[in-house]
């Protein structure tokens, strides 16, 4: 039975996405669709709009298989680690094939990009170290490749998937489709819009129907400065702010002084922020305070959280478990890992403003 991966925000599910699901399934149409989901928390440093249970369903009544929650500890990282995490489980679980939106929709050109970093990667770790972005530092790095060709954030995320795939050897083959919105739009105005546009058209109270394909009034109005109290409390009462990933370099000091003065997520952000740091590295930093990720996490996955899967999801699952050496678990289980309990933690931070049941089962569509 072979099997395909998508890795996935979610925040929200949208005609896009829809869109990706069904060219994957008309490119491979004998696989299993695997969703490796992200959770309440983003890697682009947001509160998901959707909690993990609905956009499993969601994912599920639109054409998925099986859905997989990305833990935590990945899903609120920079693209390297999300990607490895990502294709960590996928190779668990032994999917063939993975497939993502590219605005570049060159999987050549993606994989001569991931090659070269590959090749780069003591480069970049010292040009970092020079007060320059990490986009910026891949943009330059990728010139010769590119041809002056722009990548954008989906490329990027493709490019440090394929760069996982080559490092581990792992036996998954990319594939990439064809963005047809700009990712970086608030602009409404067709039925393929971004997520950014739709969390934007949200918060300005716009009719999202056309953009989604379900009830918009399941979508919450959150944001991280919904948590900005409690993020201020944790950092006012916390002396040790180095321990959390991404506080580096003498910032833990810009941060305590700073969050002092602020009223809100941006405005501390904006007094805080410099041409190294990116704006989603800031968020990122700030949810890793809240939810309290340290630099003493293990990285080796060693459990796999099934959400939800319709009977091809079940079939498939019961031919690889056997095959796969780390528990397949469906529920939140105390103490079976530190990466799960981070999870559970992470949730009771995002029940602190919205309100979800960690305990509930699976989803399981007929």
């Amino acid at each position: 039975m072979n099997s395909l991966g998508i890795i996935c925000e979610y925040n929200p599910f949208h005609n896009g996405h829809l869109y990706q699901i069904k060219k994957a399934k008309e490119l491979f149409p004998n696989h299993v669709i695997i969703c490796i989901i992200s959770g309440h928390f983003t890697q682009h440093g947001d509160v998901s709009i959707l909690n993990k249970f609905e956009k499993t369903s969601i994912a599920l009544d639109n054409g998925t298989d099986l859905v997989i929650e990305l833990p935590f500890i990945f899903a609120t990282q920079s693209a390297d680690i999300f990607a490895h995490g990502a294709l960590q489980i996928l190779n668990m679980l032994n999917v063939s094939k993975i497939i993502f939106g590219s605005e570049l929709n060159d999987i050549n050109i993606l994989t001569k990009c991931a090659s070269a970093l590959i090749e780069n990667d003591h480069l970049i770790k010292n040009l970092i170290n020079t007060n320059t972005s990490y986009p910026k530092v891949i943009s330059n790095l990728l010139a010769k490749e590119l041809n002056n060709i722009k990548l954008n954030s989906n490329d990027l995320l493709g490019i440090a998937y394929i760069k996982e795939i080559i490092k581990n050897n792992y036996k998954i083959e990319p594939f990439c489709i064809k963005r047809t919105n700009d990712y970086n739009s608030i602009e409404l105005n067709n039925k393929i819009a971004s997520a950014s546009a739709i969390r934007m058209g949200l918060k300005t109270n716009q009719d999202l129907q056309n953009y989604i394909p379900y009830d918009p009034k399941i979508l919450k109005n959150t944001d991280l400065n919904d948590y900005f109290n409690l993020l201020k409390y944790k950092i006012i009462t916390d002396k040790n702010l180095t321990k959390y990933i991404d506080v580096t370099e003498g910032i833990e000091n810009k941060i305590q002084k700073n969050i002092l003065t602020s009223q809100s997520i941006d405005e501390f952000i904006e007094k805080i922020k410099s041409k190294r740091y990116t704006y989603s590295r800031l968020k990122r930093m700030c949810i890793h305070i809240l939810v309290g990720l340290t630099k003493d996490y293990n990285n080796n996955i060693n459990y796999i959280r099934i959400l939800g899967f319709n009977q091809k999801g079940q079939n498939y699952l019961n031919k690889i478990k056997k095959e796969t050496n780390v528990p397949l678990i469906t529920c939140y289980k105390k103490n079976l890992s530190a990466m799960l309990d981070l999870d559970y933690q992470s949730t009771l931070i995002y029940n602190s403003n919205l309100s979800i049941d960690e305990q509930k089962k699976i989803i399981i569509k007929k």
